[in-house]
């Protein structure tokens, strides 16, 4: 699972007026560092910019970590893994407070 942090590109799709926006992301890869380089060539890809990206580790990492994983999220985890794919789960716009003072 991966967190990543968007700034703004024209052409992004964002809302008129978003600052930028999060993604929760599921990608495939060996290991971490491959998951989040083909997640950010995906979203360049996209004319999106991509600032900053957190990982909270592999399916095989969290469980050893003793976390639960629900089935919705162990679903989009593994349909990841069996496409090869970059997965877009959320989409979270950011706008910046009207500073009315």
């Amino acid at each position: 699972m991966l967190v990543v942090e968007l700034g703004r590109r024209t052409g992004d799709g964002l809302p008129k007026g978003a600052t930028g926006a999060g993604l929760l992301c599921y990608a495939s890869g060996v290991d971490e560092a491959e998951a989040v380089r083909e997640t950010v060539a995906v979203l360049k890809t996209a004319d999106m910019n991509p600032l900053e990206v957190t990982g909270y580790g592999t399916m095989s990492e969290r469980e050893a970590q003793g976390l639960e994983i629900d089935e919705e999220e162990r679903a989009l985890m593994l349909r990841a893994l069996e496409e090869n794919s970059v997965i877009v789960a959320q989409m979270t716009p950011y706008f910046a407070e009207d500073d009315a003072t």
